[in-house]
């Protein structure tokens, strides 16, 4: 069976044999995985009225634990967003009744988001049913490969700098620090 980059790989063969396209063969199946399954979640989360970037928060909030709290700051490094896209997205769950923003009594330039009873249970359900939606998209697979794909998935990460410990990479058209020797 072939997929779509199959045919763009075959073109590039076509038209210029002497480049080694392979990467693109790795490179584009892993971003239109990505877009298919984002359409997917999508629609699985809209069915709860989400959007991915509010199921994104609520989560973060939910993984914390009790009492389900953390600072802006906080959901801005767990999110690796912009600070614009955060507060888009706490305006949206705190009209919807989701979260509770305060100002922090003891830092009163930082503030303070929780979870609420409603955000909780809609949190929850949304959960489950994201899963599900999650298993049935990688039913191509069986739990073996599956294993595979996500061990060769975090190898790649790792190798991109996207490590447990590990800040987020610089982007590629960034200048590298002169003050650090190179690795």
């Amino acid at each position: 069976m072939r997929d779509a980059v199959d045919r763009l790989l075959a073109q590039w063969g076509e038209q210029r044999p002497d480049v080694d396209v392979s990467p693109m063969g790795v490179v584009g199946r892993i971003s239109r995985t990505s877009a298919l399954l984002d359409k997917s979640i999508a629609r699985a989360l809209a069915m709860h009225g989400l959007q991915p970037g509010e199921f994104d928060v609520l989560a973060t909030l939910r993984r914390s634990g009790d009492p389900f709290r953390m600072t802006v700051a906080q959901l801005l490094e767990g999110a690796m967003v912009t600070s614009g896209a955060i507060t888009n997205r706490l305006n949206r769950l705190t009209d919807k009744g989701l979260i509770e923003r305060e100002i922090d009594p003891l830092d009163r330039r930082s503030v303070i988001v929780t979870l609420t009873p409603k955000g909780r249970v809609v949190l929850d359900g949304a959960l489950s049913d994201h899963v599900d939606n999650e298993r049935f998209l990688l039913a191509a697979l069986n739990p073996f490969e599956q294993d595979q794909l996500a061990r060769l998935l975090r190898q790649l990460l790792i190798g991109l700098g996207d490590g447990w410990e590990d800040t987020p990479p610089k982007l590629l058209t960034e200048a590298p620090d002169a003050s650090v020797p190179p690795a």
